[in-house]
């Protein structure tokens, strides 16, 4: 049974705007001067923040650029999944867009976010509860998408949702992972050929 999670207070939305604003203004000054060329003092003037404020939600700029790869990349699956189920009504469909937003998303990406996706993984080391927080919401966020396909009648039974959601995520995680490290990688290509292998995987071929 899901639960509801609790209104998000004024004090806790106003500690993530100032996080968004903070990562922003980071992310556009990597893109624009690099990594190692930006400060932190820059950083804080673009986004209007005091220093103590920066060092409120960050500990050092390694510690902003594990928050910036998680948010770019490890917090986008339960958004990305909520506009699927809202837009297309097949599991076949949303396992078609999902695939076509990701490889959306990769076209408009730069060097800035393939360093950012490998710093990450050292961010999840350092908060073992975040990473079981963000594994958990990924893997259930596919797993409700495959459960609505059992109650439609368009997915196989061979396999449990949860089996089937962890080889989504796991793919894809490869993928990014493998891309981030070597840019000749084919990544459209290969998210094609994933494509094919979670529909053969989980839809019914007469649906």
């Amino acid at each position: 049974m899901d639960t509801i999670a609790a209104p998000m207070g004024r004090r806790e939305k106003r500690k993530l705007e100032i996080r968004a604003r903070i990562e922003d203004a980071a992310y556009k000054l990597f893109r624009q001067q690099g990594i190692e060329e930006t400060s932190i003092e820059q950083i804080c003037v673009e986004a209007d923040v005091a220093r103590r404020t920066f060092y409120g939600h960050y500990t050092n700029k390694h510690a902003l650029l594990g928050g910036l790869g998680i948010s770019r990349l490890y917090n986008q699956s339960e958004p990305m999944l909520k506009l699927l189920m809202a837009n297309h009504h097949t599991t076949r469909a949303r396992l078609e867009a999902m695939i076509e937003y990701i490889a959306s998303n990769f076209a408009t990406f730069s060097e800035i976010d393939r360093q950012l996706i490998l710093i990450a993984p050292t961010i999840f080391a350092e908060n073992a509860e975040q990473q079981r927080e963000i594994g958990h919401s990924a893997s259930t966020s596919f797993t409700r998408l495959i459960t609505a396909g059992l109650e439609i009648g368009d997915v196989r039974q061979d396999f449990s949702p949860e089996i089937l959601a962890t080889m989504v995520v796991g793919t894809l995680n490869m993928l990014t992972t493998t891309w981030a490290m070597d840019s000749d990688y084919p990544i459209f290509a290969n998210l094609r050929e994933a494509l094919a292998l979670f529909e053969q995987l989980i839809c019914k071929a007469d649906v």
